[in-house]
C-alpha cells in the first residue's frame, strides 16, 4: 500500500511498472486455501521464481528490475538466477552480503562515535551515561539519515539536556520517542496488514542474509538492531547467491542510487559492486537509506535515464536529483521531527 503511487508516476514518464508483492505479504501471505505460507517457503530462490513467474504470466520477456534495500538482493538474484529475464536493474540503497555488516559498523562509528564533532560527543556522552546502546543506534542512526546534522544536532543536545535529574523537556522527549518507535525493533512482531508484515518474511532475512549476526562487543553495533526478534526466527544458514562472483557476470546495464547519508547500506558497497560489473554507474544523492521511501522521485528520474540508455550520464547529475520534490512514504516525517524538535529549550 505505501507505494501504490508508483506506478501512476512510472505511467507519467511513460513506463510500464509492474509490482510484484512478495511471499508471505499482503494478498501473498496465504496458500491457495487462505493459510498462512509457512516459514520454510520464505527462501530467496523461490522469491526470485516468483518474479520470473509474474513476467511469464504477463508476457514479459525481459524488464528492467528495480530493488530497493532488501529488495536490491532480491533483483540481484534474479539476474543470478534469470539473467535471459533481464534488461537492466536498478539497485537503490544496494544490499549485497551478509558480510557487509562490518562496512556497516565502521560507517556507523566514523560518524557517531570516532568523530571529533558535537554529535558524536553527545553520542558517547548518553552511552557513557547508561543509555541503551542499542536503542541509542536504533534513534540517531534514524534521525541522522532522515534529516541529517541539522535534525540529529538538536536532538541530542535535547536529550542530552533533558536526562538530568527530575527534568525532560517534552518536545524534545517526543520527538525522541517518535524515532524510537519509528526504527526501534522489540521482542515482538507489530503487523500491519498490507503495511508492515515482518513476521513470515523477515525468516529470510535470519536465514539467509545474516540479520542475526553475532555482536562484536564494542558500542553503538548495528547487529544489534534485530537481535531482540532473533529467537522468533530461524538462524542463520547460507547466503543463496554468492553475489561478489555473479556481478560481474551481469552483462546488463546498472545504476547504483546510493545515499551519502546511508549507514545501513553504506556508499561503499555501490561501489564495489559497480568496481565488478561490467556496466554500473554510481549516483550519489543527499539522502539516507532507500530512496524508494525518501525521494521516490530521484528513483524514478533515475529508472528513466536507465531505459533510455542514458545510464552513463547519472553519476553527474546528483544535484538535480536532489533538487527533485520529496513525496516518498518518509519525506514528511524529517519536518514533523524537526518542528518538535524547533521547540525545545536552547
Amino acid at each position: 500500500m505505501p507505494y501504490r503511487g508508483l506506478r501512476r508516476r512510472a505511467a507519467r514518464l511513460g513506463h510500464d511498472l509492474i509490482m510484484v508483492e512478495h511471499r508471505g505479504v499482503g494478498l501473498s501471505r496465504t496458500d491457495t486455501a487462505g493459510r498462512d505460507l509457512p516459514v520454510s517457503a520464505m527462501r530467496i530462490a523461490a522469491v526470485a521464481g516468483d518474479i520470473a513467474a509474474v513476467l511469464d504470466r504477463e508476457a514479459v520477456d525481459s524488464a528492467y528490475l528495480v530493488g530497493s534495500s532488501y529488495g536490491s538482493y532480491v533483483v540481484s538474484c534474479v539476474g543470478a538466477l534469470y539473467p535471459e529475464r533481464v534488461a537492466g536493474m536498478l539497485l537503490d540503497s544496494a544490499l549485497q552480503s551478509s558480510a557487509d555488516i562490518d562496512l556497516e559498523r565502521r560507517a556507523v562509528r566514523s560518524v557517531f562515535w570516532d568523530a571529533d564533532t558535537a554529535i558524536a560527543a553527545d553520542v558517547r556522552r548518553l552511552y557513557l551515561r547508561g543509555e541503551d546502546g542499542r536503542r541509542l543506534l536504533d534513534v540517531v542512526r534514524a534521525a541522522y539519515e532522515l534529516g541529517g546534522p541539522e535534525l540529529l544536532g538538536p536532538l541530542l543536545r535535547g536529550r542530552v539536556r533533558g536526562r538530568a535529574p527530575g527534568r525532560l523537556r517534552v518536545p524534545a522527549g517526543a520527538a525522541w520517542r517518535l524515532l524510537e518507535a519509528y526504527a526501534t525493533m522489540d521482542g515482538s512482531l507489530a503487523r500491519v496488514p498490507g503495511v508492515y508484515e515482518f513476521d513470515i518474511a523477515g525468516a529470510i532475512g535470519f536465514r539467509e542474509l545474516g540479520y542475526g549476526a553475532p555482536a562484536d562487543g564494542q558500542p553503538l553495533d548495528p547487529a544489534l538492531t534485530y537481535a531482540p526478534l532473533a529467537p522468533l526466527f530461524p538462524g542463520f544458514d547460507a547466503e543463496p547467491v554468492d553475489l561478489g562472483r555473479e556481478v560481474s557476470r551481469f552483462t546488463w546495464p546498472m545504476v547504483l542510487l546510493s545515499g551519502t547519508r546511508d549507514l545501513r547500506t553504506p556508499p561503499d558497497i555501490a561501489d564495489r559492486v559497480a568496481s565488478i560489473a561490467p556496466d554500473a554507474a554510481v549516483t550519489r544523492i543527499e539522502n539516507g537509506h532507500s530512496a524508494l521511501d525518501t525521494h521516490p522521485a530521484a528513483l524514478m528520474r533515475a529508472l528513466d535515464h536507465l531505459v533510455t540508455g542514458r545510464h552513463a550520464a547519472l553519476p553527474g547529475q546528483g544535484e538535480a536529483l536532489n533538487a527533485l520534490p520529496r513525496r516518498g512514504v518518509s519525506a514528511r516525517f524529517p519536518t514533523l521531527l524537526e518542528g518538535l524538535v524547533g521547540h525545545a529549550e536552547p
